[in-house]
């Protein structure tokens, strides 16, 4: 994905291999902005925050703050259940950013240098 190693855990989504990438590589080309997945989440908060991602539409952001509030916890744990989550990209994590920094991205990639373009991207396929 845009030229970095993004690894999704296969059994958490109901489709093959194959149609993952698919998915993948459309929402890449600027073809999808919604993958067409059923995701398996985890029982319990981190779940819940999954959920609360999934909610936040496509070329928006969320704080970990905002995330927090509508949870009723804490940004910190926000932030950990993000970390946790097994299919980043699917389930957009790199759209809950920090009130004044990107914050991190479990994806892979320690410098942000993905979160970052996957936030241009889609701002630019409104």
């Amino acid at each position: 994905m845009f030229g970095a190693v993004v690894t999704l855990d296969e059994t958490a989504v109901s489709a093959s291999p194959g149609e993952l990438r698919r998915q993948v590589a459309a929402y890449e080309s600027g073809e999808r902005r919604r993958f067409d997945l059923d995701v398996r989440r985890p029982i319990g908060f981190t779940g819940e925050v999954m959920r609360a991602m999934a909610a936040i539409p496509y070329g928006e952001t969320r704080t970990y703050g905002e995330l927090a509030a509508t949870l009723d916890t804490a940004a910190v744990a926000v932030g950990q259940a993000c970390g946790r989550n097994p299919v980043p990209l699917v389930v957009p994590c790199h759209r809950v950013v920090g009130a004044d920094s990107l914050g991190g991205y479990s994806a892979g990639d320690d410098d942000l240098t993905l979160k970052r373009r996957l936030l241009d991207h889609e701002r630019a396929n409104r």
